[in-house]
């Protein structure tokens, strides 16, 4: 016959004495103090930063650049920093003064080839300059005549539109230097932004029996 032991189970709890002096104590003040002088250096620095990064920012004047456009082209950008948009400017100046010049200088050519065409003396021909060499017009100077008219006119038309491209150009210019300095303080965080994204629409109908489902777009504008 088997039989059951009981179990003994036994706990010792031993104490130990050691001397307070021993234990090394942390002054709580002294680390709470330390804490609140790095707080606030490390706000003060961020303060710091702060107050220098808007000092340096640059914000232009509208009214400034626009007028500085208007004296001297391109000087709106240059003042509102668009360093960019000069290739543009002068580009746009370059381009208009070349099709002015030439248009101009062909319409003085065409203009007295016209005028030498139709008077009767032989000695004026500087029409022949705008014919092949040797070519002869004996018998066909109507035709010619009706010809250097209409190029005098053609040149005439593109010369005129070539000064109102260069007065386009520049009020482009004193334009844009205006509506970049009054942008400069435009936010365009991305607080600004516009979501597009699917959506399911109902359309109602009298009988709720009816009711489809359309699918489209949602627009929605953060700011």
């Amino acid at each position: 016959m088997l039989g059951l032991m009981p179990t003994l189970r036994c706990k010792a709890q031993v104490s130990v004495d050691i001397p307070a002096d021993s234990i090394p104590m942390r002054d709580v003040t002294d680390t709470l103090t330390l804490d609140l002088d790095s707080i606030a250096t490390a706000a003060d620095s961020l303060i710091h930063r702060a107050i220098e990064g808007k000092r340096d920012r640059f914000v232009p004047d509208p009214i400034r650049s626009m007028w500085l456009a208007m004296v001297f082209p391109g000087g709106g950008q240059i003042y509102n920093r668009k360093y960019w948009k000069l290739p543009i400017v002068y580009g746009g100046f370059l381009g208009c003064a070349y099709a002015l010049t030439w248009n101009n200088q062909m319409l003085h050519d065409y203009s007295q080839a016209y005028l030498d065409i139709m008077d009767s003396d032989p000695n004026t021909k500087s029409y022949e300059k705008m014919l092949p060499m040797g070519y002869d017009i004996t018998g066909k100077e109507a035709r010619f005549q009706e010809m250097f008219k209409n190029k005098k006119n053609y040149f005439r038309k593109y010369r005129d539109m070539s000064i109102f491209a260069f007065a386009g150009v520049y009020l482009l210019s004193v334009v844009d230097a205006y509506v970049d300095g009054e942008l400069s303080t435009f936010d365009i965080s991305e607080d600004l932004t516009l979501h597009v994204a699917p959506s399911v629409f109902r359309t109602p109908h009298a009988n709720p029996l009816f009711n489809q489902n359309a699918f489209g777009f949602q627009c929605s504008l953060n700011f």
